[in-house]
């Protein structure tokens, strides 16, 4: 019985390395996690002031970069498997009603309400330049040291890449930063399981629940 192609081939992503997702096209990912803002909270001021930022901030780029809303119903399961282990160790009587009762509180609430918690992200780019390198063209792009790299020069050529990639996040840092957004880069096994959990949604659940019950 022929069996189905692997996930793998399908996914954009080809490998993660160095804090950097690498595309199979050949493009390079940095992933900001980003702080939110209650805009609604803010003074009418305070609005004009974020809007006028923020399209600076967008003004001033020459690159593009994409932010990300991942939504995901909250779990409250392992608040709550806490919250009964609180409640059998509690030895006032009093404590113990209240603490059962906050239970169905919180059980009521969540079933009839769909909480989500929110996670917000820029996605910073950068793609190597290519040519194409035939005939004429490629003795000249050979001459001036543009030609194709051998195996030796791929470290070399990653870390080029990388830095400049790691320019455009500190300018996406600094400027998300003039508007009270603070960001930080992920590193290699927050990507991983970022990524796992995109993926593997009802996997990931359960890896983070036996970990919190654990």
């Amino acid at each position: 019985m022929p069996t189905g192609a692997p996930a793998q081939q399908f996914l954009a992503v080809d490998t993660i390395r160095e804090d950097v997702v690498v595309l199979k096209s050949g493009g390079f990912r940095v992933v900001l996690m980003c702080s939110s803002l209650n805009f609604a909270l803010k003074s009418t001021d305070e609005q004009d002031a974020i809007i006028f930022q923020y399209q600076n901030f967008l003004n001033s780029l020459d690159f593009p970069v994409e932010f990300v809303i991942h939504s995901r119903r909250l779990n409250v399961a392992p608040y709550l498997e806490s919250l009964e282990e609180r409640r059998k160790d509690e030895d006032n009587d009093l404590l113990k009603i209240q603490i059962a009762e906050y239970i169905e509180f919180i059980k009521t609430f969540v079933g009839m309400t769909q909480i989500m918690s929110k996670t917000f992200y820029a996605v910073v780019p950068f793609t190597p330049p290519t040519y194409e390198q035939t005939g004429v063209l490629s003795s000249v792009l050979s001459a001036l040291g543009l030609g194709k790299r051998g195996p030796g020069e791929k470290a070399d050529a990653f870390e080029e890449y990388r830095n400049q990639l790691w320019q455009r996040v500190d300018t996406v840092v600094s400027g998300l930063q003039r508007f009270g957004v603070r960001s930080a880069p992920l590193n290699t096994e927050e990507l991983i399981e970022l990524f796992y959990g995109l993926y593997n949604p009802t996997e990931f659940e359960k890896t983070v629940n036996t970990a919190n019950s654990s």
